[in-house]
């Protein structure tokens, strides 16, 4: 109970000090902090796959499950939103559509 007490507290400090971090960054940055997050999710993945890989009580797995499930949305969803945003800066092959 303590250390999910102490993981708790971990999480509530890193959300407040995250929120008031993201709140300042200016919208330029908004693309290259999004990768990042998208490197962090891949991360929170990992981590929940060796919590599964352990013995662990019903409480952490269900806490688990829900981070992963969090984690793979917020990585899918980011890349295919990153990936939109890259092609806007692709040249446009000749030949290819008329804009006339």
């Amino acid at each position: 109970m303590t250390n999910l007490l102490l993981m708790g507290g971990v999480f509530l400090f890193s959300f407040v000090v995250g929120y008031f971090l993201i709140s300042r960054i200016p919208t330029l940055l908004h693309t290259p902090l999004m990768s990042m997050t998208n490197a962090i999710s891949a991360v929170t993945i990992l981590g929940v796959l060796i919590l599964f890989s352990v013995a662990s009580t019903r409480t952490e797995q269900i806490i688990g499950s829900v981070a992963f499930v969090m984690a793979a949305f917020n990585l899918v969803g980011g890349f295919a939103i990153t990936d939109r945003m890259l092609r806007l800066f692709k040249k446009k092959e000749a030949g290819g559509e008329n804009n006339g």
